[in-house]
């Protein structure tokens, strides 16, 4: 188990204003198992091949998207975009 954590930045209010509730509680879920994963989260999602950098993973089979950060000396995943076209 990570000791990592997460957090919406610039703020949970900003990122999620207008979004379904299902869509933020399935961003939450996202972001707690990347938090899991710890120093990992930083190989998954787009781009692939590379690591570390801003990341982005689909969310509902493609209706939206999370881009995150993760951040080795914070011990943090940010999610700092979301797109919803759902």
């Amino acid at each position: 188990m990570s000791d990592w954590g997460w957090e919406y930045d610039p703020s949970e209010v900003y990122l999620t204003k207008g979004l379904p509730p299902g869509a933020v509680a399935e961003v939450e879920r996202l972001a707690t198992e990347l938090a899991a994963l710890g120093i990992d989260a930083a190989k998954l999602g787009e781009p692939v091949g590379k690591e570390g950098g801003l990341r982005e993973l689909p969310i509902f089979g493609g209706l939206g998207l999370i881009g995150f950060l993760a951040v080795p000396r914070d011990s943090r995943v940010y999610v700092v975009n979301i797109v919803w076209s759902g």
